[in-house]
């Protein structure tokens, strides 16, 4: 960590402070004595999407590759903070795509995940933003993204419904123009 770095999350920490501070705490109880850096700390390792950059992540290992009419990677979990109440929400991302002369080394599919869900995020763009760089770095025939969520601000607050989901489907190229392709997938993902 460079020290720009640890200056934005001792910022980040003095704002902790100020907003536990601000509902009532005592932030010089014992508890609560280092609270205000271990969640700057915490918020700063879970926002590190935003100091990442997924077509580079990508471009580390695409290989050649003339095989497969559809490779599917499964239940990718996630971890992310909606941004509208920076409550966290998670899940399982499964990614499909048709190579077109290259393949990826299937861990970058999963740190791929990793970048996008590590930022303020809505599952609708999180799975878009995915399946968009699947194509792009791959210059893939077509990619399909399917999410599947639970979100704590559905759960903790407001509507307080403790088993509801959220399920998300975002897909380009050839996935757009062919149902068979897309139940090809979803067939798949039943078998598997």
């Amino acid at each position: 960590m460079n020290i720009e770095e640890e200056n934005k999350i001792e910022e980040i920490a003095k704002h902790y402070k100020a907003i536990l501070e601000l509902i009532g705490e005592d932030t010089s109880r014992e508890g609560l004595l280092k609270t205000p850096m271990r969640a700057a700390k915490a918020l700063w390792y879970l926002t590190r999407g935003y100091r990442m950059d997924g077509h580079e992540i990508m471009s580390q290992a695409i290989f050649e590759y003339a095989g497969s009419r559809l490779v599917i990677v499964k239940d990718i979990e996630f971890y992310s903070m909606c941004e509208h109440h920076i409550l966290p929400f998670f899940g399982h991302i499964s990614i499909g795509y048709i190579p077109n002369g290259s393949m990826i080394g299937l861990s970058k599919l999963a740190r791929l995940v990793n970048v996008y869900a590590a930022r303020l995020q809505v599952q609708e763009r999180l799975t878009a933003q995915i399946c968009s760089d699947v194509v792009k770095s791959l210059n893939a025939h077509g990619a399909i993204v399917v999410c599947n969520g639970q979100h704590m601000c559905m759960k903790m607050r407001g509507v307080e419904k403790q088993d509801s989901s959220t399920t998300t489907v975002d897909y380009l190229g050839q996935f757009e123009h062919d149902a068979s392709l897309r139940t090809q997938f979803f067939e798949s993902l039943k078998s598997m």
